[in-house]
């Protein structure tokens, strides 16, 4: 494929896309290599920012910890197994993320970091940690670093089940509502074959549905360094665009490809979503497959913002709450006549919601001595009936 060098100019209009998940693998910040490449790093870096300055919200998911580490540790390079990784990463880790403070600061951008495991953001409860918290950074502008947490999660490391932070990716991307994941690879996209083996290979500028017939063209992965392959990053697609976000796998070492591709101009493979948020979550929260058992009653002025005004459900609207539940359990909100009028996920667990009912979201921390936000239910937690 044929790349061409293009310099950032600001959008005349907002950005293609206001919330941006950027998954840089292994492959590209060593230009693969088993080092660190610090000019690779800074262009990445350099794109975020500027994306970030016209206006949209950016979150890195990046790999590197274990390349970090072998930079220290390089009489182990040929060495095998679960418990290496883990010493890699747990060497590398700091590394790599002061690589990156130093980066984004160059650009006045506040770094947190965040080391999570994929069971950390597959339960209920570590999903809404975990959301409430990115939400926080963004809202304050700090850029969130994510990595799989490597040092403790083997799973990755000895039986390749994820890949290469991909999956990861594609799940920091639906708990924050992302319009985009945007996979930096080694490779410019999809093609009809392995360009590195077939001059004749096309790219694939659009896959519509990643189905059986997709997934029989990605190749085998025989990396030595890196964990992924086309393989994850398709799997990875295939779950975010089912979670309404939209997917683009491009050439991570093209120049301004970060600011290309958020400005909506076609690079690598773009692999639009299959469903919008909202239809995602509903369809999750109405099959009943993690219901509860609790109950919310609420008074009519409650149901009527839920069911006229799509709002959120604030602990003043709630009379009665039945049932033993933990916070991110799924609830059945009813009238006062005992109507089923929506399920969602509580913030709060059956005694915290107990203590707070009929009490402003003002009160909740003095009532509590804590608060996990102003709702009982957020509105995009609820699927109204």
């Amino acid at each position: 494929m044929t790349t061409r060098t293009t310099s950032f100019k600001p959008p005349r209009g907002p950005l293609a896309y206001e919330r941006i998940v950027v998954k840089a693998g292994t492959n590209v910040l060593t230009s693969s290599s088993t080092r660190l490449d610090r000019a690779a790093m800074a262009a990445i870096v350099g794109q975020m920012a500027e994306v970030q300055a016209a206006g949209a919200q950016v979150i890195l998911v990046t790999s590197g910890a274990i390349a970090a580490g072998r930079e220290v540790l390089a009489k182990s390079h040929d060495a095998k197994g679960v418990g290496l990784g883990q010493m890699l990463a747990a060497v590398g880790q700091s590394r790599l993320m002061h690589a990156y403070q130093e980066l984004f600061a160059e650009h006045s951008i506040v770094v947190a970091q965040a080391l999570l495991t994929h069971q950390d953001v597959e339960s209920r409860y570590g999903y809404l940690n975990v959301r409430n918290t990115f939400e926080a950074l963004l809202a304050n502008g700090v850029m969130p670093i994510v990595n799989e947490n490597d040092v403790v999660d083997t799973e990755e490391i000895s039986q390749e089940r994820f890949g290469d932070n991909d999956t990861l990716s594609a799940l920091v991307a639906n708990i924050i509502d992302a319009d985009l994941l945007l996979i930096l690879s080694d490779v410019g996209g999809l093609y009809t074959a392995d360009p590195h083996r077939d001059q004749n290979a096309r790219l694939i500028q659009t896959v519509d549905e990643v189905d059986a017939a997709t997934m029989a063209l990605a190749e085998e992965h025989r990396s030595s360094t890196t964990r992924g392959g086309m393989g994850s990053k398709l799997r990875a697609a295939r779950l975010a665009t089912s979670t309404g976000v939209s997917v683009v796998i491009a050439r991570g070492h093209e120049p301004d490809v970060v600011i290309n591709v958020a400005s909506g101009e076609a690079r690598g493979t773009l692999f639009p979503a299959t469903a919008t948020h909202v239809e995602s979550r509903k369809r999750w929260l109405l099959s009943g497959t993690a219901d509860s058992g609790g109950i919310v009653v609420i008074d009519d002025g409650a149901a009527a913002a839920v069911c006229d005004q799509s709002r959120s459900l604030l602990p003043a609207g709630v009379q009665e709450v039945s049932g033993v539940f933990k916070r991110g359990d799924v609830v059945v909100v009813t009238a006062q006549g005992g109507q089923r009028i929506a399920v969602g996920v509580t913030n709060y667990d059956s005694g915290e919601l107990t203590s707070i009912k009929g009490a402003k979201s003002s009160d909740i921390a003095s009532l509590l001595g804590h608060s996990f936000g102003d709702e009982a239910i957020h509105r995009n937690n609820m699927a109204v009936l």
